[in-house]
């Protein structure tokens, strides 16, 4: 929520980094998250759509 450069979300989901980079994109193409300052960070399209992913425990 607070920003995460590519290299932490990287190591904290577990997943190569050509795979995390396409869903880094399509979160950015969904207007999830943006790039911004080398951090990307989550929207408030984002937040709602997390909230709502927590209570379908997806």
């Amino acid at each position: 929520m607070n920003g995460a450069k590519k290299t932490h979300i990287v190591y904290e989901v577990n997943l190569n980094f050509n795979i995390a980079q396409k869903y880094l994109e399509m979160l950015k193409e969904k207007e999830l998250i943006r790039h911004e300052n080398g951090l990307f960070i989550t929207t408030d399209k984002g937040k709602v759509f997390q909230e709502m992913a927590k209570e379908l425990k997806l």
